[in-house]
């Protein structure tokens, strides 16, 4: 970690290493090749074993949402030229895509990407860039004909050292401290037309393909933090003693800890069956919602459960938990809210 408290290079380091950096990204580019259900399970337990799960966040945002965008709708040249090095770690991704008054409705965005003979010029404002002052290379999005909406949005891959392209200062957050995060300035960028991943006005349904990856795989971390937490506070139930016995032995105590192991197992699956899903080629639109519903809202309320069981030493730093919390409180809002969840379940339901 630095002084501030971000990631450093050498940890990055040590999770491409491991070949985290480039799980599921085919292995001519030097990835792992791997599947959803494969990658979600390294990734949970890569989520049970780093205590960092800032750490977790940034690298798989990294994969999700700008490795696999490139790789599955690059042009080839782009992907030979960009893929090897993200999947080695040489090169951080990051993705740009919030603004201010564009969160959930895409419709708002209001960065241009306008056509000017064999280049795009891009300008605007990204509010929410995670991993942006490490990046070397954005999946930014666009709006290239503002006048169709979300089918108006195109994708590019675009290198820092793109002139105009300026990074702000890391802003704080309430969890993923770790996570340097950062507004991004496109003034003027431009860029080649082979920058574009796949064709212009498919930028929302790129955009989707990506969360496909994130809304599964990256959220398998936070199941892998889920059974930190579970072990965590099992020992402890089973160590501390109050007026005489264990507090496991409180009812209160006992069935908060099974309900706790009850929501595990239930998210776990729903996130299994929708990585086993999306390997057979299927939608998996409900199942998806439904597991990045489960898993996020679990973690949050496994980390409330942890605090309450620990008492105040889960309100000190020294446990982990309060820590383990506040990473958990952003999952319900990043890859789209809880809410927008819901709105895919009711829709897929045929509401």
């Amino acid at each position: 970690m630095t002084e501030n408290g971000f990631l450093t290079r050498e940890d990055w380091g040590r999770c491409a290493a491991l070949g985290l950096t480039g799980l599921s990204v085919p292995a001519e580019y030097g990835g792992g090749g791997l599947g959803f259900l494969d990658t979600a399970l390294t990734v949970e337990a890569f989520g049970r074993g780093c205590q960092d799960m800032g750490l977790v966040f940034a690298t798989m945002a990294h994969l999700f949402a700008c490795a696999m965008p490139v790789a599955e709708h690059g042009r080839e040249e782009l992907r030979a030229a960009t893929l090897p090095g993200l999947c080695s770690g040489d090169l951080v991704g990051a993705n740009a895509i919030t603004e201010e008054g564009a969160g959930s409705d895409v419709t708002a965005m209001t960065t241009r990407a306008v056509a000017d003979g064999d280049d795009y010029v891009i300008t605007g404002v990204k509010s929410f860039v995670s991993n942006a002052p490490i990046a070397d290379v954005f999946t930014v999005y666009a709006s290239t004909d503002p006048a169709f909406g979300h089918m108006g949005v195109s994708a590019f891959a675009v290198s820092r050292r793109t002139p105009g392209l300026t990074v702000g200062e890391p802003f704080r957050k309430v969890g993923l401290e770790s996570v340097p995060a950062a507004e991004v300035t496109f003034d003027g960028c431009r860029v080649p037309a082979s920058a574009m991943l796949g064709v212009r006005g498919q930028g929302a349904a790129i955009f989707q393909s990506s969360m496909r990856w994130e809304r599964t795989c990256l959220f398998a971390g936070y199941v892998g933090l889920t059974e930190r937490l579970l072990d965590a506070v099992v020992e402890h139930a089973g160590e501390r003693r109050q007026f005489g016995r264990r507090i496991s032995d409180n009812q209160a105590v006992s069935h908060r800890i099974a309900r706790l192991r009850l929501r595990l197992e239930a998210a776990r699956l729903l996130l299994w069956r929708a990585c086993w899903r999306l390997d057979q080629g299927e939608r998996a639109v409900l199942d998806v919602a439904m597991a990045k519903l489960a898993v996020s809202e679990g973690a949050v309320q496994a980390g409330l459960d942890a605090v309450q069981i620990f008492g105040g030493a889960g309100i000190r730093g020294e446990a982990g938990v309060e820590r383990a919390l506040r990473d958990a409180l952003p999952s319900t809002v990043f890859s789209g809210t809880s809410e927008i969840q819901l709105e895919q379940i009711v829709k897929e339901l045929g509401l």
